[in-house]
């Protein structure tokens, strides 16, 4: 992580964002199964670059942990706080202190946001847009299209994969 940290130091901002790699394990096993998504999977972080591009990839977690509390549990929020990084976010990450930016959320007893909040949260989506690349980057990859191997090993094929990725991208420094 810490050589993404330096690398993304150098960035005028970075896009962070959480995805599930469905697996294939029963229903009983409840540290898999992810209730947004109704499926057991694994949840990746991913930090983007301006353009899209992976900068980096986390370690894969249960997809039952939420996208904040992976973020926290492998330490990007404080390592990209303490280089002092702008990061956008979506939703899931709101609390996340720091440099971490998410979108205005609306609240039970205020039902509609302003004009100016709202003109942020579209200026804010249309950043993030471009790190959902990134997602479709590691994505197509066939092999996660669903994991039918052992979930511990999910975060060995997500690194190998980014490698490939930046080695086909011309990124790869050794």
């Amino acid at each position: 992580m810490h050589a993404a940290v330096e690398r993304a130091s150098r960035l005028a901002y970075t896009i962070l964002d959480g995805t599930l790699i469905p697996i294939d394990r029963l229903a009983d096993e409840r540290p898999y199964y992810s209730g947004k998504h109704k499926q057991h999977g694994m949840n990746v972080q991913l930090l983007a670059d301006p353009v899209g591009r992976l900068v980096w990839a986390s370690p894969a977690l249960p997809g039952a942990v939420h996208d904040l509390t992976a973020a926290r549990t492998v330490g990007l929020i404080d390592a990209m706080t303490g280089v002092g990084v702008k990061t956008f976010a979506d939703k899931g990450y709101q609390g996340a202190s720091g440099t971490i930016r998410t979108p205005f959320k609306r609240h039970r007893h205020r039902p509609w946001l302003s004009r100016g909040q709202r003109d942020v949260n579209r200026s804010h989506a249309r950043i993030r847009a471009i790190g959902e690349r990134a997602v479709a980057t590691l994505k197509s990859w066939r092999v996660l299209t669903e994991l039918r191997c052992c979930p511990h090993r999910a975060t060995a094929l997500v690194q190998a994969i980014f490698v490939l990725q930046l080695i086909e991208e011309g990124r790869y420094s050794g």
